[in-house]
């Protein structure tokens, strides 16, 4: 039987420590991860032991060990701080589940940043704030990168970090800091538009020869307030023109890796059923009865029957109706010198939204038809309104208040 090994105090030494000639202690072992062998130092082999003069304090090399064991418990790299910044990014994102298409698609475009960019390739623990700000104004200023991609990388890269802070791999997350503090803001802020932009805008598309055909589900998009996605998802099913429904309950998708597909609304809350108003009742109307039925209807994960169809009898996908709204605004703009703003089914949702707002409904009532599951969503919209939206609404009130009062005499 070998005789067990011992330190120069004649302490019995475990599996995979040692200590070296100049009486530092060490301990190896592989990880099961990387398949790397992971190595850490120390002066001390226990929490007691006094540090020898001279030395920064540490950690004994046993409770290094019990930090590397915990970190094999919870499925983290031994090698911690000598993974690289893709590595990591990988790994956290190892850890999402159920998460949807476009989801997935923006977390592979940034994997593919990290790959490309030699800032991926940069071990976690020698990253500070400083190279991590570095590297989002390179983005922007040397990549061509909008705020809101860089926003969106650092959306992924941040809670790898933070992930990799809290399993003690880093001694702090370098990407705790807001970007607007130093990265300049050049996104376009979706507002709506006004009252007098809508209608010479929907003018313009229904007296327009070749648009024309995109009037009522434009028109359709400004009065309802749909998820361009939820408009694209409705079915002949969906819409009751009996009762002056429209049944929300899904939306259609496409991601270039998979095409189109149906999923669940954005939210529970997005799952609703609006009433129509007269004209949107009879937009709908129109829309089905002009509807050219295809020799085959497209069956897509098992729906069929999709209300709005291109030239070829397929239905429209949301880059479609974007591409139009774009193509509506450059024509006009070219005609005529006052110029339109860029106008996208989302203006569209939010002018529907802050339209409702100055007409008096209540918040409640504007999150449902939103189909916002948090109403501080749906509160922002209220902050956008004007003095002059704020001062008839006081005078509405006080009319209210003169008619109450008359009725009470």
């Amino acid at each position: 039987m070998s005789e067990k090994r011992r330190d120069n105090k004649n302490r019995i030494l475990r599996m995979g420590e040692q200590q070296r000639a100049d009486g530092r202690y060490l301990f190896s072992t592989i990880d099961p991860i990387t398949k790397k062998r992971k190595f850490v130092y120390s002066w001390k082999l226990e929490r007691h032991d006094k540090m020898p003069e001279g030395k920064k304090p540490d950690l004994s090399l046993r409770e290094k060990e019990k930090l590397l064991e915990r970190d094999l418990a919870n499925g983290i790299s031994l090698s911690g701080g000598d993974m690289t910044v893709l590595e990591l990014v990988e790994k956290y994102l190892e850890q999402k589940r159920n998460v949807r298409p476009t989801t997935s698609a923006g977390y592979k475009t940034v994997v593919n940043v990290l790959k490309r960019d030699s800032f991926g390739s940069q071990k976690i623990n020698h990253i500070n704030t400083i190279d991590a700000k570095a590297w989002l104004i390179k983005l922007q200023s040397e990549d061509g990168k909008s705020y809101s991609s860089v926003h969106t990388i650092r959306g992924v890269v941040r809670p790898a970090f933070q992930m990799a802070y809290e399993a003690d791999l880093i001694r702090k997350n370098p990407f705790d800091f807001e970007l607007h503090n130093f990265l300049i803001d050049d996104s376009v802020k979706r507002d709506a538009v006004t009252s007098k932009q809508e209608k010479e805008f929907l003018r313009f598309v229904q007296q327009d020869e070749h648009f024309s055909e995109c009037y009522d589900g434009m028109f359709i998009l400004f009065r309802t307030g749909l998820r361009i996605g939820e408009f694209c998802g409705l079915t002949l099913k969906d819409i009751d023109l009996e009762k002056r429904t429209i049944n929300v309950n899904h939306q259609l998708q496409y991601v270039g890796n998979r095409g189109k597909y149906i999923e669940k609304t954005k939210t529970e809350a997005g799952t609703r059923v609006l009433p129509m108003s007269d004209e949107v009742y009879a937009a709908f109307k129109r829309v089905v009865q002009n509807r050219k039925k295809p020799k085959v209807e497209e069956m897509i994960d098992g729906y069929t029957g999709f209300l709005f169809l291109d030239k070829r009898g397929k239905p429209m996908m949301p880059y479609q109706w974007e591409k139009r709204f774009q193509h509506v605004v450059e024509k006009y703009n070219r005609i005529y010198r006052v110029q339109l703003p860029k106008i996208t089914p989302h203006v569209c949702r939010h002018t529907f939204c802050t339209n409702a707002a100055k007409r008096g409904i209540s918040v409640e009532t504007l999150k449902y038809l939103m189909g916002h599951t948090d109403i501080s969503v749906t509160s922002n919209v209220y902050t956008h309104l004007k003095l002059e939206d704020a001062q008839r609404e006081m005078e509405r009130l006080e009319r209210i208040e003169k008619e109450m009062k008359k009725c009470a005499k």
